[in-house]
């Protein structure tokens, strides 16, 4: 049952999905938060250690899944037999770690995909293949903290679209990074939208999304201030949903 818009210009960003509600990053968050009708997910990907490219934020296993360990030593076979739903809830026993193929055949909503390299790794030309062979790019998104994950990227692709996620208060070397990148949008603090820059940025043509709002009253306020969308873990929360 598919919700409309609480707040009309501010898009809704489910941030690993629908992750208030269901397990981070799982199948069943991301096709959730389409039955929801936000306007895009944002998922976090790195390597398992014989280079497939999965779906998961941290760079070890213990808190959203029943393995323990770090990420990158475990092969894609490894990481599927784990259970990445009961930490969250019971009823979630049997959620996979899924992969970023497997996430982009799931729905199709827009994806903002954060890359988690480390270092030169390989992991910008594999995500940036399998969003290809998804057929997936136009509705794909590349952000990243790391800004020689971001130059890497766009050095493989001129039409990928690439975000500057940015973890600072000030946006003047975020902005400048977009420059150098080409990028169409940065991905900001919610307490950083304040700013004169913010005006700058999007003078500038960038659009702004800030993370992670889960108050629906900051929602107006974000977008007074310039912001065009909205990362958040309940994304119910700014979507009225209609009666059955």
């Amino acid at each position: 049952m598919r919700g409309r818009l609480v707040h009309g210009a501010v898009l809704v960003i489910a941030h690993r999905g629908a992750s208030g509600t269901r397990p981070e990053n799982t199948l069943v968050a991301f096709r959730r938060a389409e039955e929801l009708g936000a306007q895009m997910v944002e998922l976090d990907v790195q390597l398992s250690r014989d280079g497939e490219v999965i779906v998961l934020h941290d760079w070890t296993l213990d808190r959203t899944s029943d393995g323990r360990g770090r990420v990158g030593k475990r092969t894609i076979e490894e990481l599927r037999r784990l259970d990445a739903g009961t930490w969250f809830d019971r009823a979630y026993a049997g959620e996979r770690i899924p992969t970023l193929g497997e996430v982009l055949a799931a729905i199709r909503l827009p994806v903002n995909v954060e890359l988690k390299s480390r270092g030169d790794d390989g992991l910008e030309a594999r995500a940036l293949a399998v969003v290809e062979e998804a057929g997936a790019l136009e509705r794909v998104v590349f952000s990243s903290f790391d800004p020689e994950s971001l130059v890497r990227l766009r050095a493989r692709s001129a039409r990928a679209d690439v975000a500057v996620l940015w973890s600072g208060r000030r946006l003047t070397q975020a902005l400048h990074l977009a420059g150098r990148v080409g990028a169409t949008a940065l991905h900001i603090r919610k307490d950083a939208a304040a700013s004169a820059e913010v005006r700058k940025a999007v003078g500038d043509g960038l659009l702004v999304r800030a993370w992670t709002v889960n108050d629906p009253g900051e929602s107006a306020l974000l977008g007074n201030a310039g912001v065009s969308a909205i990362f958040t873990d309940f994304p119910e929360r700014f979507l009225q949903i209609p009666r059955p």
